[in-house]
């Protein structure tokens, strides 16, 4: 599984360009890789606060304002939702789009844990 080419498959836009994907991996590890976005992309991290359903990050990249969602869907399943603003009203696709595939990048790299089979 890379994020060669395939990178941003999967992702959707709202009309207001929030960015949205469903990862195939719990919870704490999109957490794990959202926070080695942020560090691959000097991104500062500001919060990062439980809600009732996953967490919500904010950090700052420049003049964006960088609001991520996580919500746990299934045991294995978490959405994504990500919005780069700058001011009151412009928000920037592209970041967010590129916050989801760095995203989906630092997943694949994360150390991946092996199980005996019976």
């Amino acid at each position: 599984m890379g994020a060669g080419p395939s990178a941003g498959t999967g992702t959707q836009y709202t009309l207001d360009s929030i960015a949205y994907r469903t990862f195939t991996a719990p919870l704490a590890d999109v957490r794990r890789a959202t926070l080695a976005t942020f560090k691959r992309m000097d991104i500062t991290q500001h919060n990062d606060d439980v809600m009732d359903a996953g967490r919500h990050i904010v950090g700052q990249a420049a003049d964006r304002k960088i609001d991520i969602e996580l919500e746990r869907r299934t045991s294995p399943t978490t959405r994504m939702r990500v919005t780069a603003k700058q001011g009151w009203f412009f928000r920037d696709r592209a970041t967010a789009g590129e916050i989801i595939a760095q995203t989906e990048r630092s997943l694949d790299d994360l150390p991946v844990v092996t199980q005996k089979i019976r």
